[in-house]
């Protein structure tokens, strides 16, 4: 494996909203080259919908950053709610891999009693989760991926987890995220 194959990469996460919230919730993307912050890009996707593979698609692919990313990190399969992002569509349309990480476990139990019991397009959705199976205990955290392997997912973690256990990419667009939605930063991804 190269190591500087995945050194630039741009990092998602949403930002947070109250559970009576409808409509669209912002999304925030930054863009790395290596430990250097370079960007920040930014849309919105819809609550609970099924737009974020291709609004993340557009966002990295028609920026003046499309020709340098390498790599997709995701906070968690879901932005926006139960927003899952179909990171085979993303993966295919970008031809980049995608990697989701969680700071823990989710309870997939709960995840699938809420999508095929109160989300729209749920069957859908749980189909996603389902093809890309578990996550996977690693460094620290667990991942799903698309497009890369083990050993290079591990590599990316060791590359960019500096300041905790979340990658740095996805952990800056949790503080500018969070910054958008209350004004300031606060918490962690």
């Amino acid at each position: 494996m190269a190591t500087n194959r995945f050194s630039n990469v741009a990092g998602f996460d949403d930002a947070p909203f109250s559970r009576t919230h409808q409509g669209s919730v912002p999304v925030v993307a930054t863009v790395y080259a290596d430990l250097r912050f370079d960007g920040v890009l930014t849309d919105k996707i819809e609550k609970d919908g099924f737009d974020a593979a291709e609004k993340i698609a557009a966002m990295v692919g028609q920026s003046r950053f499309a020709q340098h990313v390498r790599l997709i990190l995701l906070q968690g399969i879901a932005l926006g709610g139960f927003n899952v992002v179909d990171v085979f569509g993303l993966h295919d349309r970008l031809g980049l891999p995608v990697m989701v990480v969680a700071r823990k476990q989710p309870d997939m139990a709960a995840i699938q009693n809420a999508l095929l019991t109160h989300i729209a397009r749920g069957l859908e959705k749980w189909a996603i989760i389902k093809k890309l199976g578990p996550m996977e205990p690693m460094e620290n955290v667990y991942v799903q991926r698309v497009g890369l392997s083990a050993p290079e997912a591990a590599a990316v973690l060791r590359r960019f987890c500096i300041h905790g256990r979340i990658p740095e990419p996805i952990r800056t667009a949790h503080l500018i995220a969070t910054a958008m939605a209350c004004g300031q930063s606060r918490g962690h991804p």
